[in-house]
């Protein structure tokens, strides 16, 4: 069946920086927009990045514009984000997700397929 698989995530100092994973499996996503989310105990799960299914256009939660980069690569059936600069607040279990359509979304509720997350811990 269609599956999303994290990796990447640990425990890393502020300032420094991790390169998520996403593999997917079952299925091509190359024709999917795909998209990263977070969430932290006790607040909501929140918008993070997401792509379109060629990889030429992108886009980023507020928070993370500029320290996280979002990319894919469809020979590979892999989405990846790099974060940079990481500070306290990005500390949450971080999904990837894939919609059954090429185009980007910034609302979970558009995203059929999501992977079992994958945890940052960011000290400071």
């Amino acid at each position: 069946q269609e599956q999303l698989v994290e990796s990447g995530g640990g425990l890393v100092q502020a300032g420094g920086s991790l390169r998520l994973s996403c593999a997917a499996s079952g299925r091509t996503f190359s024709s999917s927009g795909m998209g990263w989310f977070r969430q932290s105990p006790g607040k909501e799960r929140e918008f993070v990045a997401a792509i379109n299914w060629s990889g030429g256009s992108t886009y980023y939660g507020g928070s993370v514009k500029g320290r996280f980069t979002i990319s894919r690569d469809n020979a590979k059936n892999t989405l990846y984000l790099q974060m940079n600069s990481l500070n306290a607040e990005d500390t949450a279990v971080y999904y990837c997700a894939a919609r059954r359509v090429p185009a980007l979304s910034t609302d979970a509720s558009f995203y059929g397929y999501w992977g079992q997350g994958t945890q940052v811990t960011v000290s400071s």
